[in-house]
Order: C-alpha cells, then structure tokens, then sequence
C-alpha cells in the first residue's frame, strides 16, 4: 500500500498541484490579448482529463492489503552521532582558532601626502 499523508494518498496531491499550475497559467494568460487569451481552453481541458484519468484509473486499491510493514532498524545510530560530535567539535576548534587571526590582522597607517 502506498504511504499516506495526512490520510490521503499520492494521487490527490497530484491532482492539486496540477490544478494549482493550470490555475496559474489560467490567470497569466487572462491578461494576455488577442489569440494568446484563447490558450486558456486547451489548459483547462488538460487539466480536467488529467484530473478525470487519475479519478477514474487508480493504481491502488481502495482497500489497504493486510501486509505487515516491515521495521527498519538504524544498526549505525551511535557511530553517526559519535561522528557528527566528532566534526562539530573539530569545526568549532577551527572557527575558533582562526577567529583571532581574522580580528588581529594588523591594519598599516597609510602616509599622508605631503603638499
């Protein structure tokens, strides 16, 4: 069965974002002149039969399959944690060694012209 979001599947989020895009397009050529105005017909109709097509073939069925999900286990939670600790400090030794550097750098007195 395919993952859920908020109890819906992938299929209506399709179908939302296809009607968000030809919604946009709808109303960038509502502004248009002329011919151009008419592309609005042909978006709105691929709109619908991409609409109707995800409604009426669905690839999965209504009822979900009683497979048990299998469980996936992190074996490397410890050594990624250990090595995340590991380049944080690393990178804060760096950020603090090199701070000095950065604000102690001697700026020279340029001379003054003499008229």
């Amino acid at each position: 069965m395919a993952t859920l979001v908020l109890g819906v599947g992938a299929g209506v989020f399709i179908i939302i974002v296809i009607w968000i895009v030809a919604l946009a397009f709808i109303m960038l050529l509502s502004r248009a002149s002329g011919a151009t105005k008419l592309g609005i017909i042909p978006i709105l109709l691929l709109a619908l039969i991409a609409t109707l097509i995800l409604v009426f073939f669905p690839r999965a069925a209504e009822a979900p399959s009683p497979v048990k999900e299998v469980q996936i286990v992190d074996s490397l939670f410890i050594g990624r944690y250990v090595l995340l600790s590991l380049v944080s400090v690393v990178f804060l030794a760096a950020l603090f060694m090199l701070l000095p550097l950065h604000f102690l750098e001697p700026v020279y007195a340029k001379p003054l012209r003499m008229h």
